[in-house]
């Protein structure tokens, strides 16, 4: 199993757009082969070093990670309207 996390902070961490890039990151659940399982979670301390989402995502092995990278959901549906809501990432993965 290899595991994909990624952590999200929003330009404007509004109810609204919280609840936008969740439904983004939520759209991708069985349409993308590889991807076995997926959570997101909203963040609700709102600490300084807190960002706004997390996605945990989980693969049969980081190969089949690589192929969800470019797989034309998560690039024209996902990254395209996530992308320009974002003011950075991070991810983990292992």
């Amino acid at each position: 199993m290899f595991t994909h996390i990624v952590f999200f902070k929003l330009k404007e961490p509004s109810t609204e757009n919280m609840e936008k890039a969740k439904n983004i990151l939520e759209s991708m659940r069985g349409k993308i082969p590889q991807l076995k399982d997926l959570e997101i979670g909203v963040d609700v301390v709102k600490s300084e070093r807190s960002f706004d989402l997390a996605l945990v995502t989980r693969f049969d092995s980081h190969e089949a990670m690589d192929e969800y990278q470019v797989h034309p959901f998560h690039v024209n549906e996902v990254l395209k309207n996530l992308k320009p809501m974002l003011e950075k990432s991070a991810a983990v993965d292992y």
